[in-house]
């Protein structure tokens, strides 16, 4: 019996579906696949999966699973803190899909409201750093300080292959750092910054500020020696410290990077959370990620707009020095906000609790003559207890509170915002101390600079000015509970609001990554179950959910490949295929992981040319690691010849990786893992519902055939030296419970129905625009996979209207764009998704056919190329009401075209947006509110 929740997810009915059918010929959806998918790779048995659930049934699975987690009280530490999230941002942006289900803002006229609270963030950032840029966001700590690494390599002018560690760093971080080094030839030496020496020469030094004990140390000579060096110098800071710490800035650190979680994100296992990364001036043309900066709109207002959008990535193929390809926009946008509601002198309140609290702690066991050996700590506070280290764990735990066990000498404790006199008490009692009396607060190097003086940050401490905040930048931004979002290879669909339900649980959100594994059954329960559960679907043999965005489950599946051919003695298999319309992540991830990339042509049809893949094979055949292949191909085409591609590249010692970005036209059809790759990563922000948060969160599980399982990620504390990519073990365990919920609300019938409704979709959208905009590739038969490409090339040579213009234009019929001029320079790749019922395709296809329509009085001269509709778009409303109007087109056109409902009409906050200024007047922090006067 099918699940009651599978019509709710999936939005053409019976009857519509047949209308669709009819339209592109076919007379079952069964006739389409079978006609459009390639019989060698079909699959056709049934998903060994548990029958559809409904979304009640669900809901009491999860909080049964939920309730095998214990939530105590995480005094551990490590970079990972409880915290107040304001309940004005809990139900505003996390719980708000205004804010969740946005997309990347890369058409930026209908992203100002999340671009403005990126550029808040990189303000936020800026200001406590004392850095000059900071980008919009990373993935984790690790992540950004493995970036941090990176970045100096590159910009450092000293050409050695060492890298200094600073000894106190998080055991996570020193994990995933080893991980990214060890391709690249990058040596990592530990140094003792109490009496142990600096390397003799080294490219770069990292320093955890404060350390992983809790130390605060006096950098300020260590970062001259590394400058005297040639070397650049990175401060892993923690933000809040930084209210009161003097900043990495003043002692002249080149790089700055961290996590905002403690600033109001939930625990959540261990994610997801915001990372951060900040540079001095002269290095931000080589940070990589996000960066939001201020350009102008086409009537010369301010406007935010990714900047730099060309080298986002910094994906050069062979020269790729970073991967980042998402950041945490949804976890960034509530760091913000929490540094926006509190303010400069809130930040500093909450600061000061801490280190009240820690220094309470310190005091009662220096108090008792248990050494505390730190002369300077802010929130942790380690005590030298020999012998008796578990035994003092083993105390608090019973009273509820989880210290970290350092070592059998030695226990941290961490205090935050939400620490009581109470914990305190709890805490002392547990080490056998008294903790009555008044213990002097510890000193240190205090901050002398001001931050968060912009008024955004001194505005909007009321509730009722944070909650019309909130719902003003939400008003300028379209998100899927607006409309379509067509785009091709990120899967818009719907994100169902009892799939989120358990996210914000306490049960799940407030539970530490490093918590004793008798707290987390819940969460193992869970994990397990969904990485079984996508095995089976992917046809692999074991996965893992430890990366935590698409691009590191790239990286992880090459590092497993790497792992074995290494352990087959055939280390010098080092060469990487990847076709020439590969995702630019492919390449990046490949250099990344040690290995020389190979370019595959493609031929005329879109498919990977098996000609030249054969004489690419022979002339590397020694050394070939592995061919990276998007399948359905990045063109959004069912390729015949995959399993002889398979086969080929076997044949000559190679493995296969399949990207996982297009498995919604696969699953419950076909196994990549059944089909003849050895790996694939997923992306569960696109196919098994995980919003996009506008930019962010997202996880990218990792999935390999049995002889790949030992090389798989593992966790990055107990199991250090075996390549952790992110900094918990189950990287953003906070989101997993969505995409449990939508593969158990579907059950095996749903999941293979959703695949074949978004075939079908896709194939309709191409059969109704066919006669208007060429359809650039398709497979045997005339079929696409689940997204079509509209060749716009042929219309911009004849009439001069670009891509963008019909892009910005459909802002005007309420529709966000297609993928625009990817994997084909000036093209539209459109992915409708089975969410979309029919009336909101035709809503789609009837603007777009009236877009051609205007193309044609383009052509027709009736309009000037210049002053048209669509040169003009998009049209505010503040545009289409000045007092004297001087197109060619009437207001009416501009703001109504035809078929938009003028009781729903969404108006873009900006006209197009000028990019070239932007990058050639880079400004990404918080614009002064000057620059907002007339």
């Amino acid at each position: 019996m099918t699940s009651p929740f599978v019509p709710r997810h999936i939005g053409p009915d019976a009857d519509e579906q047949a209308q669709m059918l009819k339209a592109i010929g076919y007379g079952s959806v069964d006739d389409l696949m079978e006609a459009a998918i390639p019989s060698s790779i079909r699959f056709r048995g049934e998903l060994n999966l548990p029958a559809g659930a409904s979304e009640e049934e669900t809901i009491a699975e999860l909080r049964a699973i939920a309730d095998r987690n214990v939530v105590a009280t995480p005094m551990i530490g490590l970079g990972y803190y409880k915290t107040h999230t304001p309940a004005v941002i809990k139900r505003n942006v996390l719980e708000n899909p205004a804010w969740y289900t946005a997309y990347t803002p890369y058409q930026p006229e209908i992203s100002q409201g999340r671009l403005e609270a990126l550029l808040n963030f990189q303000t936020m950032v800026t200001d406590l750093t004392g850095m000059t840029t900071a980008n919009a966001s990373m993935l984790d700590e690790a992540t950004a300080v493995a970036e941090a690494m990176t970045l100096a390599r590159r910009a450092s002018k000293n050409k050695s292959s060492v890298y200094a560690v600073d000894a106190d760093t998080f055991p996570q971080t020193l994990s995933v750092l080893r991980t990214r080094a060890e391709p690249l030839g990058i040596t990592i030496v530990l140094v003792d910054l109490d009496g142990g020496e600096l390397p003799d020469d080294y490219f770069g030094l990292h320093l955890q500020y404060p350390g992983a004990s809790g130390a605060i140390r006096d950098h300020a000579a260590l970062v001259e020696a590394a400058h005297a060096k040639g070397a650049l110098v990175t401060v892993a800071a923690d933000l809040l410290a930084l209210t009161l710490l003097r900043t990495p800035g003043e002692i002249g650190a080149d790089i700055a990077a961290g996590t905002t979680q403690r600033f109001g994100v939930p625990l959540g296992f261990g994610g997801p959370h915001a990372g951060y990364l900040a540079v001095r001036a002269g290095l931000e043309r080589s940070l990589p990620g996000r960066l939001v900066g201020v350009s102008k709109d086409a009537d010369g207002n301010q406007a935010y707009r990714l900047a730099l959008q060309t080298r986002e990535q910094h994906i050069r193929r062979e020269k790729a020095t970073s991967n980042i390809c998402t950041a945490q926009v949804l976890l960034a946008v509530m760091a913000s906000m929490y540094a926006v509601y509190h303010g400069p002198a809130g930040l500093r309140r909450i600061a000061e609790h801490a280190h009240d609290r820690a220094s309470h702690i310190a005091g009662a066991l220096r108090e008792a003559g248990i050494e505390v050996p730190a002369a300077s700590f802010f929130d942790t506070v380690t005590a030298v207890v020999p012998g008796r280290a578990a035994e003092i764990v083993a105390a608090a735990a019973a009273r509820g509170i989880e210290l970290r066990l350092v070592d059998a000498d030695r226990v941290s404790v961490s205090c935050d915002e939400t620490t009581t006199a109470a914990h305190v008490e709890a805490v002392i009692e547990s080490f056998g101390a008294g903790w009555e009396g008044v213990f002097p607060v510890a000193g240190f190097i205090g901050r002398s600079t001001e931050y968060l003086t912009h008024p955004v940050f001194n505005t909007h401490h009321s509730e009722t000015s944070m909650l019309r905040y909130l719902r003003r930048l939400s008003d300028r931004d379209y998100a899927l509970d607006r409309g379509m979002i067509p785009l091709g290879s990120c899967t818009m669909k719907l994100n169902a609001t009892t799939e989120m339900e358990a996210v914000t649980w306490p049960e799940f959100a407030n539970i530490h990554p490093f918590a004793p594994k008798t707290q987390t059954e819940g969460y193992e329960h869970l994990v397990a179950q969904l990485e079984a559960w996508l095995a089976e679907i992917t046809g692999y043999d074991a996965v893992s959910v430890q990366p935590n965005a698409g691009s590191q489950g790239e990286l992880a599946g090459l590092l497993a490949i790497r792992g074995y051919h290494r352990s087959r003695g055939e280390a010098h298999r080092d060469v990487c295929l990847i076709p020439s319309s590969a995702h630019g992540t492919n390449a990046a991830s490949a250099v990344m992981a040690g290995m020389r990339v190979v370019v595959v042509a493609c031929d005329a049809d879109g498919n990977v040319d098996l000609a030249d893949l054969d004489a690419k094979i022979e002339k590397h055949r020694d050394a070939l690691s592995a061919i990276m292949v998007t399948y359905p191909s990045t063109h959004g085409v069912y390729e015949t010849g995959i399993a002889d591609l398979c086969a080929k590249v076997h044949e000559a010692g190679g493995q296969v990786y399949v990207d996982g970005a297009n498995l919604n036209a696969l699953v419950g059809y076909a196994r990549p893992g059944k089909f003849g790759a050895d790996v694939s990563h997923l992306n569960l922000h696109k196919t098994f519902c995980i919003p996009h948060g506008g930019g962010g969160p997202g996880v990218g599980p990792v999935a390999v055939g049995a002889h790949l399982a030992d090389f798989l990620p593992g966790d990055p504390v107990l199991q250090g030296d075996h390549h952790a990519v992110s900094a918990a073990a189950h990287g953003s365990a906070g989101i997993l419970p969505i995409s449990w919920a939508y593969i158990r609300m579907m059950g095996p019938d749903g999941l293979t129905a959703a695949t074949a409704t978004a075939v079908l979709a896709a194939n309709y959208v191409a059969a109704r625009l066919r006669e208007h905009y060429p359809v650039l590739y398709a497979g045997e038969h005339g079929l696409v996979a689940h997204e079509c490409i509209l060749d716009l090339r042929p219309i911009t040579k004849a009439t001069g209207v670009s891509v963008d213009d019909v892009a910005k234009r459909l802002i005007d019929y309420g529709f966000h764009a297609p993928t625009m001029s990817f994997p084909v320079a000036g093209t539209l790749m459109v992915e409708p998704t089975e969410s979309e019922d029919l009336a909101e395709l035709d809503r789609f296809i009837a603007a777009m056919i009236a877009i051609k329509s205007e193309i044609d009085k383009v052509a027709a001269g009736e309009w000037p190329a210049g002053d048209n509709p669509l040169a003009n778009a998009p049209h505010t409303a503040s545009s289409v009401t000045v007092d004297e109007w001087t197109h060619p087109y009437s207001r009416s056109v501009a703001g109504f075209p035809e078929g938009v409902d003028r009781t729903a009409k969404y108006w873009p906050p900006v006209r197009r947006i000028d990019g070239a200024y932007g990058d050639r007047n880079l400004v990404c922090s918080c614009p002064s509110p000057e620059a907002f006067e007339d």
